[in-house]
């Protein structure tokens, strides 16, 4: 019956917004793959509990947070966008499983402003067969190294430039703009979109992530809440310049 195979793929989404939200609250804190934890108190969950139903912690009575719930019923829009227009050079498989990856680090940055090491390990093996199988050998190495040459670069400079006018305003810098798992993960989108791809990539992470500062600063300003070396996380931008190019590449590029 034609009314099966949605719901296959939209259990298939559901799945992965649960991992994603598996891996996005339980790694951070742990730093490994354990078992479900309540985010306010800690307290391990069940499984039934923390998948299905009630979402509710025996311990502190607090319901998890919308969050949960929003990326559940994203996951399933994706899932089913995705079955139905699947992207011309990724597929169905391969653009899912990419997405659910990219959406565990998105949250992690967003929430927790770190990108951890066995993140961008995994990332790095999934972006080396995704390039080889699109680029071939060498254009991913170069790719690889690329992004996260360029963004070692910029990780340094920014760093040296923050902290020389945070002296000069005698201002404290509590916080740089980019993080080393920013140049990490730079590192793997440059295998994934090989070389020159990753030029394109990077460009359009920075310009898109400048736009954003740009309004976010400007309403600090208005609404006079502004304060000098306000950080934003990098790397659902870099993330962002990927996917137009992967998922969108006859839009952004000829």
């Amino acid at each position: 019956m034609r009314i099966i195979l949605p719901i296959k793929i939209a259990l298939l989404g559901f799945a992965g917004g649960i991992f994603v939200n598996y891996i996005s609250d339980v790694l951070p804190q742990t730093r490994t793959l354990s078992k479900p934890i309540c985010m306010n108190c800690g307290h391990p969950q069940s499984w039934a509990n923390y998948i299905l139903w009630p979402r509710l912690c025996p311990s502190c009575g607090k319901r998890r947070r919308l969050r949960i719930w929003a990326v559940d019923a994203i996951a399933i829009i994706i899932a089913l966008w995705l079955w139905y227009s699947p992207p011309e050079i990724l597929g169905f498989w391969v653009g899912f499983v990419l997405l659910v990856y990219f959406g565990s680090l998105v949250i992690m940055d967003l929430e927790h402003r770190v990108i951890l090491h066995p993140v961008s390990i995994f990332g790095a093996v999934l972006g080396l067969g995704i390039g080889i199988w699109l680029h071939g050998f060498w254009d991913t190495i170069f790719g690889g190294a690329g992004g996260f040459g360029i963004m070692l670069f910029l990780y340094f400079f920014g760093g040296i430039f923050a902290q020389r006018l945070a002296r000069r305003r005698n201002e404290e810098l509590e916080e740089i703009a980019l993080g080393f798992g920013d140049v990490n993960l730079a590192g793997v989108i440059g295998l994934m979109l090989g070389w020159p791809g990753i030029l394109a990539g990077i460009f359009l992470g920075v310009f898109s992530a400048g736009v954003f500062s740009f309004f976010i600063i400007s309403g600090m300003i208005v609404a006079k809440r502004y304060k000098p070396f306000s950080v934003i996380p990098y790397g659902p931008f870099l993330v962002l310049g990927a996917v137009m190019l992967l998922y969108f590449k006859g839009i952004f590029l000829p």
